[in-house]
C-alpha cells in the first residue's frame, strides 16, 4: 500500500507552494517536511531567493506552530515564508467577522464633536446635527435627519450605502470616496428617503432610496429574520 504523503511541494512562476496534511500529528508534519525541503533545496543551484506559499487545509496552527514552520523553512537555503494560509479561522477573526456583519441600532441625536462608529451596519434611530458624525464598516441608514458626517464602508467596503429620511450632510464618505450631498435649494420637489452609492466610476452618487432594490440587492439578506 502506498505511504500517504503529508507534504506536497508545487513550483510556481512565483516560488513554492507547499501543502501540508491536516490530518497526520504536527510533528510527523515536521519532520516530513524537513527531509522534503532538505532534497529540494540540494537539487536548487539557484542562488536567488525562493518565496514559499504554506497550505495547511483544516488545521489550526497556534502562532507557536506557526513560527515553528517558518522557522523550519527558513533554515534551507534561498526559501523565504510568504504566507501560511489555513482554512480555520480564529475564534478573533469569528467574532470580528460577526460584528462586521451585524446591525447595530442606536437610539440616539448624535450632536456636533460627537461621533458615533460601528464594525457592521448602522442603524441610526435619530439624527446626526451639523459637526456629528456617524461611521460603520458597513451601511449606515438613519432613520432622520442627516446634517453632519457620514462614512459608510470605513474599512475599505466600496458596495457600502448611506440612506437617510433626510440627507443635507456636510460631507459623505463612501470608502476612500468624498463627496457633499447635492444642493436641493433649487428643486422643490419633495424628496422622502434618499442615499447614496459609489457608481462604477468611483463618484458617490445621491439618488431616490428605491434605486437601491436593483444596485444591492444583498441588502435583502435581512429577509426572512436573516
Amino acid at each position: 500500500m502506498k505511504k500517504r504523503q503529508n507534504v506536497t511541494i508545487k513550483g510556481t512562476k512565483e516560488g513554492l507552494v507547499l501543502h501540508l496534511d491536516d490530518i497526520c500529528s504536527f510533528e510527523e508534519l515536521k519532520k516530513e517536511l524537513d527531509q522534503k525541503l532538505s532534497a529540494n533545496s540540494r537539487s536548487q543551484e539557484e542562488r536567488n531567493l525562493i518565496s514559499v506559499k504554506v497550505n495547511v487545509g483544516n488545521r489550526y496552527l497556534t502562532e507557536g506552530q506557526r513560527e515553528e514552520l517558518k522557522n523550519l523553512i527558513r533554515q534551507k537555503k534561498n526559501l523565504v515564508v510568504d504566507e501560511i494560509e489555513s482554512d480555520v479561522i480564529t475564534r478573533e477573526e469569528a467574532d470580528r467577522l460577526k460584528a462586521e456583519n451585524e446591525v447595530v441600532t442606536v437610539s440616539s441625536i448624535v450632536r456636533s464633536g460627537q461621533v458615533l462608529k460601528v464594525p457592521g451596519d448602522l442603524l441610526l434611530i435619530g439624527d446626526v446635527n451639523p459637526g456629528g458624525k456617524v461611521a460603520a464598516g458597513g451601511n449606515i441608514f438613519i432613520m432622520g435627519s442627516l446634517k453632519g458626517v457620514a462614512h459608510a464602508g470605513c474599512f475599505g467596503n466600496e458596495d457600502a450605502v448611506i440612506a437617510a429620511s433626510s440627507m443635507k450632510p456636510t460631507q459623505l464618505k463612501i470608502s476612500d470616496a468624498i463627496n457633499r450631498a447635492p444642493d436641493h435649494s433649487q428643486n422643490n420637489e419633495k424628496r422622502e428617503m434618499e442615499c447614496a452609492y459609489i457608481d462604477e466610476n468611483r463618484q458617490i452618487i445621491v439618488d431616490r432610496l428605491q434605486v437601491l432594490i436593483q444596485l444591492r440587492p444583498n441588502l435583502n439578506r435581512f429577509e426572512g429574520g436573516h
